[in-house]
């Protein structure tokens, strides 16, 4: 048995289901009683009589629904009363009658749905600390705080308040901290905050408020925090914040918004992970990589677009893809070079015209030719995998396609990325800023986006188009290197074949693997967004600056200057140069040129007809494996 003068008790983390009458009589110099952590679902109206001396009373985490009025009242002495996530869905003023010395009282986390119709305090006149977070409160009337004179801190978080009066905190005079962040408040009233002449903090945060008036706060002279994160604030401007001049710490949804609040000495967010404060690219690895990556992107594509008339090939139309493909590529690198040049511009002072950058037509501009660049890109690699599958897997069955229509398909691809990426432009009031929702211009909506439209549109193009792309390239490619194996297989005795299939493997795979390095990123942030999950904006930088270009500057590499012909061309070239300079004599100036044909995609019918020839090759199998490598190892 405990002694009779014990001033502190803990019962928490038992099977207490239910606190009866006189249960802690005989302890009347209790000061502290803990009853955390129990399964509490019935108080008694007399369950605290006689503890006269108690101060701090905590029944947090049990299953308490509701307490009879009266049951606080021998506890005149408390000053703590913590009642956080139980199920309480009412609660009455006469509930606290005899509380007069109640300093802290917090009910966070229940089921309290509507405060009293009669004054709250009316019964804890010295009541300092009113927490009510996490409840379904969704009104605060007039008369809920008109007896609160003494109350310093109002904490009502996480409820479903939509809508507030314009005297519901006239009485709270000497508030000194207000939270209604995460509510559903969609307008603050005029005149709201005209009596709080000693309010200090004031959180606003996460609420649907959709226009801020602009004399809000010009009462809140002694507003020392303003925390607006989460809010789009369409009409902001200096005028706002300009009377706050106690005002040392601003948050808001934005950095860029930091600009209207000059005269605060800390403002947050400083950066969205891509731009900062000072800079259009917040980090010096950004800005140094996207000059790097847009130099090697255009010098790449260039060079191929270039060198591709000197590769004698029997397949020009086939060419003509390559380069519409690079001409597409090149465009990426374009885009990162006015990143960075638009950087260089801004450098220092970035956040006097981020606003402006985002709304002007250069970044509309650019943040299309980024998508025109990737969709073209995109639609052309999977163009070009399905003509190699339908070769490679059907061989006998292919027929050479014609002029007229790979010079309509290119068209048509690039018509199609044209559309893609400039129908935004062209609705702006479905598609409001699509492009300006960060200083790359790139709209991946990573985030909620601002505008549904702009973020249905923006799934249907990564989860939409790219994705089933990216399906159809795999599959693909997979299948063409299962038709090889397969074939291989059955020529077991053929070494230099096999051999053969395991070079074309790896590079079925280094191009399967850039394309998934490239867009699974992509597709993992798009779900992720979709089911609303927070996403860093330097997670967003990455994906954008440092992952998307890859394939743009890995695709002259992975179909030209790695292939066969590009190879020997290469040897042709500078065997020349060497012989040219080292032997004077007329005769020894003889060039080294070796014949080659390049059967890329579509040979001419006399090599088929010269591969399938029974005096060469009696075994069939062994035709087939002929046929396969020669079309793979040479495209």
């Amino acid at each position: 048995l405990l002694p009779s003068n014990i001033t502190s008790r803990s019962l928490q983390w038992n099977q207490i289901r239910k606190l009866t009458a006189d249960s802690f009589k005989k302890y009347q110099d209790l000061k502290n009683l803990y009853l955390q952590n129990n399964k509490i679902r019935a108080v008694s109206e007399h369950a605290f009589r006689g503890l006269y001396n108690l101060t701090k009373l905590y029944l947090s985490y049990n299953k308490i629904t509701f307490l009879k009025p009266g049951v606080f009242e021998d506890l005149h002495k408390l000053e703590w009363l913590i009642i956080e996530n139980n199920k309480i869905s009412q609660i009455s003023p006469l509930t606290f009658h005899g509380l007069n010395s109640l300093i802290l009282l917090a009910l966070l986390n229940n089921s309290l749905a509507r405060l009293p119709d009669k004054p709250l305090c009316q019964h804890m006149p010295r009541l300092h600390w009113l927490d009510f977070e996490g409840n379904h409160i969704y009104n605060l009337r007039n008369v809920t705080f008109v007896s609160c004179n003494t109350l310093t801190v109002l904490v009502m978080r996480r409820n479903k308040i939509r809508s507030l009066n314009e005297n519901s905190f006239s009485s709270l005079q000497k508030l000194d901290e207000l939270d209604l962040a995460s509510n559903k408040i969609e307008s603050l009233p005029p005149y709201l905050f005209k009596d709080l002449k000693e309010l200090s903090q004031l959180n606003l945060s996460y609420n649907p408020i959709q226009k801020i008036q602009t004399d809000q706060f010009d009462y809140l002279l002694n507003l020392k925090s303003l925390s607006l994160e989460g809010i789009e604030i369409t009409n902001i401007q200096r005028r706002m914040f300009r009377p706050l001049r106690n005002l040392s710490h601003i948050y808001f949804k934005k950095f860029q918004y930091c600009g209207y609040a000059p005269h605060v000495r800390s403002c947050k967010p400083n950066t969205d992970g891509i731009s900062s404060f000072e800079n259009l690219l917040a980090s010096i690895i950004q800005r140094v990589f996207v000059w790097v990556v847009s130099a090697v992107t255009c010098f790449g594509n260039i060079f191929v677009i270039c060198m591709r008339p000197y590769i004698r090939s029997e397949n020009k139309l086939h060419a003509m893809s390559i380069m519409s493909l690079c001409c597409a590529d090149c465009l990426m690198g374009i885009y990162l070079l006015v990143i960075g040049a638009f950087d260089l511009k801004y450098r220092g002072e970035y956040n006097k015209h981020a606003q402006l950058w985002m709304d002007s037509i250069h970044c509309q501009l650019v943040g299309s030719l980024a998508i025109l660049s990737t969709e073209v890109s995109v639609l052309l690699l999977t163009y070009l995998t399905l003509e190699k599958y339908i070769c490679i897997v059907y061989p006998f069955r292919y027929l050479k396609p014609g002029k007229c229509r790979t010079i309509s398909i290119l068209i048509l691809i690039w018509v199609i990325g044209f559309v893609i990426a400039f129908i935004p432009l062209s609705h702006k009031e479905f598609f409001r800023n699509y492009y300006g929702t960060n200083g790359v211009c790139f709209p991946l909506h990573s985030e909620q986006a601002e505008s549904t439209g702009g973020q249905i549109y923006s799934v249907v193009i990564f989860l939409g188009v790219n994705l089933a792309a990216f399906i159809i390239i795999v599959f693909s490619y997979g299948s063409m290197f299962y038709s090889v194996h397969r074939t291989a297989i059955t020529a077991t005795e053929i070494r230099n074949h096999i051999k053969k299939e395991m070079t074309l493997a790896k590079r079925f795979f280094f191009i399967v693997f850039t394309d998934a390095l490239c867009w699974i990123p992509i597709f993992i942030l798009k779900l992720l967004s979709l089911l609303q999950v927070e996403i860093p904006g330097t997670i967003t930088s990455w994906v954008v600056i440092f992952i998307l270009p890859i394939n743009s500057a890995l695709n002259p590499l992975l179909y030209t200057l790695t292939t066969r012909p590009f190879k020997e061309m290469i040897h042709r070239v500078w065997y020349n140069y060497k012989q040219g300079r080292s032997i004077g004599s007329k005769s020894s100036q003889k060039m080294y040129g070796p014949s080659f044909i390049w059967v890329e995609m579509w040979p001419m019918k006399e090599n088929t007809t010269d591969l399938t020839k029974p005096a060469i090759y009696t075994d069939s199998s062994e035709t087939s494996v002929t046929i396969h490598s020669t079309r793979l190892n040479l495209y």
